[in-house]
């Protein structure tokens, strides 16, 4: 396989080409770990008319839908700590009706994304969510949100949500060639289906390393290369959420978020602040160590715990030898075809 040239860009271009007004958007990360750096460029360039996809909307969704980037969401849970008081970005929007919600189940949500990265235009679901107000509460999709249809097989009715192919997908990861191999390991939820049903994706991570360390791990690769348009490096990309191997929660920022989270003044404050302020990573996590000091940030560095490693090992690579001649029969290409040739077997 021919590899592709590089995709390694900052955050700021990669929102700049990737991301339009109207767009539906993908938040790929599940609770941990979250794209925090592209959601803020996402705000600071001011994008708008969003229709945001997110199986946990934490503070990610919070900051987007504060900044007026989101008409509406498709999600399974929102971080909403007031509930119906208002004391999130979520309920204020909801309740001035400048934002539209749709509601699923975890494994609903999962399967819309599912059918996306698979081609289909529609995944089955449990019928037993007809008997619940998740079905016959509808927002923007109406008669969109489930269908039901009977099968073919049994004749019953079965449940089907439709496929998602969102426009663009945000995703934050451990490492990444500069080709856009990106790997992950720790909770998956829904972040491969989430990538692979885009039609563009934009990756962070915390670290661009060499190709022959993406060789050497294979099975943590969850998005490949040809599918990735950018690729971003940017160290401390999720904070304050965690990242294995990398970082644990901050929960002094998260608390101090939640707490300015809960009045629209206070979100704005704590967005000039920390948003509109600092115009990358860089000077987010300077502007962070100025206020706090860099003790908090040292404490929750992982420490290291690396698991046994495996062998990829094999004989060969090739059925060809060095010598260019095929292993089992000894003879070069050149020679095989001439064999055919003789016995009438090669056909051009």
């Amino acid at each position: 396989m021919t590899l592709q040239k590089s995709k390694v860009m900052s955050v700021k271009e990669a929102v700049s080409q990737f991301v339009s007004d109207g767009d539906e958007l993908v938040i790929g990360n599940y609770t941990v770990g979250s794209c925090a750096d592209l959601v803020y460029e996402v705000v600071r360039q001011g994008r708008k008319g969003l229709t945001l996809y997110s199986q946990s909307g934490i503070f990610d969704i919070e900051v987007l839908v504060g900044a007026g980037c989101a008409e509406k969401l498709v999600t399974t849970y929102v971080l909403r700590p007031a509930g119906r008081r208002g004391g999130s970005a979520v309920e204020r929007a909801l309740q001035d009706g400048s934002m539209q919600m749709e509601d699923y189940t975890n494994f609903q949500y999962n399967a819309r994304l599912t059918a996306g990265m698979h081609g289909f235009s529609f995944m089955q679901v449990l019928e037993g969510a007809m008997a619940t107000d998740l079905f016959r509460k509808r927002s923007f999709l109406g008669d969109d949100k489930y269908r039901v249809i009977e099968c073919p097989y049994t004749g019953k009715n079965i449940l089907t949500v439709p496929a998602a192919n969102p426009d663009v997908c945000i995703v934050h990861v451990q490492r990444c060639d500069k080709f856009g191999n990106a790997q992950y390991w720790g909770a998956l939820g829904s972040v491969a289906a989430a990538a692979l049903a885009s039609k563009r994706i934009i990756v962070s991570c915390e670290e661009i390393v060499d190709h022959d360390i993406i060789q050497s791990s294979p099975h943590l690769t969850i998005i490949p290369a040809y599918r990735v348009n950018a690729v971003c490096e940017v160290p401390w990309g999720a904070h304050p959420t965690e990242v294995l191997g990398y970082y644990n929660v901050d929960q002094f920022m998260y608390g101090l978020f939640v707490t300015m989270d809960a009045t629209a003044d206070g979100l704005k404050t704590w967005m000039d602040e920390w948003v509109y302020g600092c115009e990358d990573r860089i000077a987010y996590i300077d502007h962070y160590v100025k206020k706090f000091g860099s003790r908090n940030l040292e404490n929750i560095r992982c420490k290291p715990y690396y698991s046994a490693p495996a062998n990829y090992g094999s004989a060969f690579t090739t059925r060809w030898d060095n010598e260019g001649k095929e292993r089992a029969m000894g003879l070069t290409l050149t020679e095989f075809e001439q064999v055919l040739k003789e016995r009438g077997l090669l056909y051009e």
